[in-house]
C-alpha cells in the first residue's frame, strides 16, 4: 500500500522539477534580451516621462538637483493653453486626424483588394504582381519623398497627366488650402458660420478642423497609402491562404454569390489579420516624420505639421524639452486609446438569440399523447420454439387447459 501511494508522488515530484528546470533555462536565454530592452528602451522612457513633468533645459543630468519638478504644466501649456504652443499642436493634431482617417482606411482596403487578386487563381504571374507591389514598402522613406517632390513638382509629372485631362495642377508642396474648403469655395462659400468660426477645440476653430488636409497633406497622404499597401497586402495574403478551399466551396453549395462569400465566410475570418493591419496603420500614421522631415517641415503655413515632428522641432530645434516630452506622451496615449477602441470594435460578439434561432433544426410535434401511442403499438408474436413446448406439455396434460 506504501509502495502503491509513493510512486505517484516521486512522478509528480520529477515532473515539477523538470518544469522548474524549463523555467529557469527560459529565464536565462531570455535575460539579456531583457537587459538589452530594459537598458535602451525602458530606462529612456522613464527619463523622457521625468523631462516631460520637469523643467530640464538640455543641460547638464536631468536628474540634477538643478532640475525642478512642475508637474503637468508642460502637458497643459501643450493641450490647453492659448499660447503658441497650444495653436501649433492643436493643427498638427488636425493635420494628423484627417492624416489617420484618409490613410488607414484607404491603405487597408487596397491592401485587401489586391490580396485578394493575387490570391486568385485568374491572374497570371503573381510572383511578379506580388513584388512589384511589396517593392514600395522596401524602400526609404526618404528616397521615396525625394520621388514624390520630384513628381509633385508643379511642372511634374502629376500635373502634366492633369493637364493632358484638361485639369490645371496646383501646386502640390505650397498650397495650405484645405481640399474641403477649395470644394465649398467652389459652391460660392468661404466664410463659415459664427458657431464654428468662433467655437474650436485645442485652439483651432472648428471651422479650420473641417477644412480637411491641405492640397500639400494631400500629396502625402497618397504617398502613405503607396508604401504601406504592398506589406498589408502580405498579411492579408498569408491570411487568406489559411482558410480552407472547403469552406468557400461550402457557401457555393448553399448558393451564396461572391460577395455574400466574401462578406459572411471570407472577411469574418480575416479578423486577426484585420487587427494587426488596423493596429499597425494607425501606429505609423500617428507617428508621420521621415516624409515631413525630408520634405516640406511644416510648410506651407504648418498644414503639414505633424505631432511627432513638432515634438522635434519643440525638443531639438526650440530646446523645450520638456514639451517636446510631453508632446510624445500624449501621442503614446492617442496611439493606445485608438488600438484599445478598434479592438473593441473587432471583438468576438456572442450570437444573439433571434440569429441562434436561425440555426436550430425545427423539432417534429408529436400528435399522438402516450396512452395512445402504447395502444396502438402490436404485440411481438410469440417465439416459434416457446409455442412448441406449450404444445407439448398440454398433449401430456391430456388436452390445453
Amino acid at each position: 500500500m506504501t509502495a502503491t501511494v509513493s510512486a505517484p508522488r516521486r512522478a509528480r515530484n520529477a515532473r515539477s522539477g523538470i518544469r522548474r528546470g524549463e523555467t529557469l533555462a527560459g529565464w536565462v536565454f531570455t535575460l539579456p534580451v531583457l537587459l538589452i530592452l530594459g537598458v535602451f528602451l525602458l530606462v529612456p522612457v522613464l527619463m523622457a516621462l521625468w523631462v516631460s513633468v520637469s523643467d530640464w533645459s538640455g543641460r547638464g543630468s536631468p536628474f540634477s538637483g538643478n532640475v525642478g519638478f512642475v508637474g503637468l504644466e508642460n502637458y497643459a501649456t501643450v493641450a490647453t493653453g492659448d499660447g503658441l504652443a497650444a495653436r501649433d499642436f492643436g493643427i498638427a493634431m488636425r493635420n494628423n486626424a484627417w492624416y489617420v482617417a484618409l490613410v488607414v482606411p484607404l491603405q487597408t482596403a487596397l491592401s485587401l483588394f489586391l490580396a485578394l487578386l493575387v490570391n486568385g487563381a485568374v491572374l497570371r504571374g503573381r510572383g511578379i504582381f506580388r513584388t512589384a507591389f511589396y517593392f514600395p514598402s522596401v524602400t526609404a522613406t526618404v528616397a521615396i519623398t525625394v520621388l514624390w517632390l520630384f513628381l509633385f513638382n508643379p511642372r511634374g509629372v502629376v500635373n502634366a497627366f492633369l493637364a493632358v485631362v484638361g485639369i490645371d495642377g496646383p501646386n502640390w508642396f505650397a498650397d495650405p488650402r484645405g481640399i474641403f474648403h477649395v470644394l465649398l469655395s467652389g459652391l460660392g462659400v468661404r466664410e463659415g458660420p459664427a458657431v464654428l468660426t468662433e467655437n474650436g477645440f485645442i485652439a483651432v476653430s472648428w471651422w479650420n478642423w473641417m477644412a480637411g488636409p491641405s492640397v500639400a497633406m494631400s500629396a502625402y497622404i497618397l504617398m502613405g497609402i503607396f508604401t504601406t499597401s504592398g506589406t498589408f497586402m502580405l498579411l492579408f495574403l498569408a491570411a487568406l491562404q489559411n482558410i480552407g478551399p472547403e469552406i468557400q466551396e461550402a457557401a457555393m453549395v448553399d448558393g451564396a454569390d461572391a460577395w455574400q462569400r466574401f462578406w459572411r465566410v471570407t472577411l469574418p475570418q480575416l479578423r486577426p489579420a484585420l487587427f494587426t493591419v488596423l493596429t499597425l496603420g494607425l501606429i505609423g500614421c500617428w507617428q508621420v516624420f521621415d516624409q515631413i522631415y525630408t520634405g516640406t517641415r511644416g510648410s506651407p503655413a504648418k498644414t503639414t505639421l505633424t505631432p511627432a515632428y513638432l515634438s522635434y522641432d519643440a525638443s531639438f530645434l526650440d530646446q523645450d524639452w520638456g514639451q517636446g516630452a510631453a508632446i510624445a506622451f500624449i501621442l503614446f496615449a492617442i496611439i493606445v486609446l485608438f488600438t484599445l477602441f478598434q479592438r473593441w470594435v473587432l471583438r468576438e460578439r456572442p450570437v444573439s438569440r433571434r440569429r441562434a434561432r436561425q440555426y436550430e433544426l425545427p423539432t417534429r410535434p408529436s400528435t399522438a399523447s402516450p396512452a395512445t401511442v402504447a395502444g396502438n403499438q402490436v404485440p411481438a408474436p410469440p417465439d416459434a420454439r416457446e409455442a412448441s413446448r406449450g404444445e407439448d406439455r398440454d398433449r401430456e396434460d391430456g388436452g390445453p387447459r
